[in-house]
């Protein structure tokens, strides 16, 4: 996305109501604008991430924060061209207690991202984290304590909430677009392979894995976790449903207005292959409210025929018309007859299959709503208590999955009822010395 036009973009979006970006005429780089932000987690997603914050002007990246050497190649080379040079920092214990920089950005693997928060939050950082929020449910409920508790800034890497256009959907979906929302089906495909048996090996010298591990509970080391397919291992990941759902998801829960379940199931497995991989590989969640809504959820992470035409995307049904939209900006709608009354297209096309930017710069929108937000010039799209919420649906169809039950939920803050086998998973054991405490 050129400049010129995101800029433009971005400031029709701020005539909506929501002020995403603010690029100051003059004085850009005064003290009183300058944001200054450490990148963790920078072999893919962080990488991006710090190469995208360094084009914000006024923000600089001071630090990168990574256990492993490539990866912290990569991170430097996407700031090369910037102007400040970051300084590397392998422990996070260390780099939140620098009194340098404002906010903490975190792109590390899913167990790490409720931990880095608190502890970014805890040292006086404003937090952006990437989804999901959490690695539990419980980590959820821990973070909205942390974050009123020190009263900093926290946006969950939920883009789409920031997409102008999507912006604008909402607020004529509830306007009566369709008439009532009642029922949205979320999807995300991929063709992804076999990860296969992994083997027990020594401890690459590039790696920290103790520093990698941090707040789990320690294992062995093998050699298919390192670096993504940590995503498909219960002790690290979260699966599908929280890498990839999570988006369409959260998108449907904030077009419904639904906040919290009273029932959850799940079907699938691990289908594909047989190899090391954990979580489904195939999966289907239902989800239902309590005010007549409901949602679900399609995830075939190993079979990429579209729906819709498109890898991922959602669709909003109403009892006078029908959303679709593509996983980006786009979407389309449709009256009762099934005739398209109204087309929104979008410049980025949502792309499955890229793990650093599924709906390429359009993230600019979300960035630059953090850092004015920091600023004091915005509100997060993406707060903590709206990133909990719909990571929560995710994380509740995992462990609907994992036990094999129908979870019924308190639908004032979707926690389970008489099922002690799923109640077990609403939280973990961490690594003595990494426990998690508010």
């Amino acid at each position: 996305m050129k400049r010129r036009t995101f800029i433009k973009n971005a400031s029709l979006a701020s005539a909506g109501g929501l002020t995403i970006l603010n690029f100051p005429v003059f004085g850009k780089n005064a003290p009183s604008n300058k944001v200054v932000v450490a990148v963790m987690g920078v072999n893919s997603r962080g990488a991006y991430h710090a190469e995208k914050f360094a084009e914000i002007p006024g923000v600089e990246v001071a630090y990168l924060c990574d256990v492993e050497d490539g990866a912290i190649k990569k991170g430097l080379s996407a700031v090369k061209n910037a102007a400040r040079k970051p300084v590397v920092e392998k422990d996070i214990r260390k780099l939140v207690s620098k009194n340098d920089f404002d906010a903490l950005v975190i792109a590390a693997p899913d167990h790490w991202h409720a931990p880095a928060a608190l502890l970014g939050l805890a040292n006086g950082k404003h937090v952006y984290v990437e989804k999901p929020c959490s690695y539990n449910p419980q980590e959820g409920e821990m973070l909205i304590a942390a974050q009123k508790k020190y009263g900093k800034t926290v946006q969950v890497g939920s883009q789409r909430r920031s997409f102008p256009t999507l912006i604008e959907a909402v607020k004529e979906v509830r306007a009566g677009l369709i008439g009532n929302p009642y029922m949205a089906k979320a999807w995300y495909t991929n063709s992804r392979k076999s990860i296969g048996v992994g083997k027990s090996i020594p401890v690459p010298t590039t790696l920290d894995f103790d520093l990698w591990q941090g707040p789990a509970p320690r294992k062995a080391y093998q050699d298919n976790l390192v670096h993504y397919n940590w995503h498909w291992f219960w002790h690290w990941g979260t699966g599908e449903a929280c890498n990839n759902g999570n988006h369409e998801i959260d998108c449907c829960r904030w077009f419904l207005g639904v906040d919290f379940p009273s029932k959850v199931t799940s079907a699938g497995g691990r289908y594909a292959f047989k190899d090391d991989w954990e979580t489904p590989d195939t999966q289907i969640a239902s989800f239902e409210f309590g005010n007549n809504k409901t949602i679900t959820w399609e995830g075939r992470s190993c079979n990429s025929y579209p729906i819709e035409g498109s890898g991922r995307g959602f669709i909003i049904y109403g009892d006078k018309g029908t959303l679709v939209n593509y996983g980006g900006g786009d979407y389309k709608v449709y009256d009762t007859a099934n005739k398209l009354v109204k087309e929104i297209k979008s410049n980025v096309k949502a792309d499955p299959n890229n793990t650093v930017s599924a709906s390429g710069n359009a993230d600019m929108y979300h960035l630059s709503n953090f850092i004015e937000s920091v600023r004091g010039n915005a509100t997060v799209t993406a707060s903590v208590e709206e990133g909990h919420r719909s990571v929560l649906l995710c994380h509740l169809a995992n462990i609907a999955q994992r036990t094999g039950t129908t979870l019924q939920c308190d639908p004032q803050n979707g926690r389970i009822l008489n099922n002690k086998a799923a109640t077990k998973l609403w939280g973990r054991t961490y690594e003595k010395g990494w426990e998690m405490t508010v």
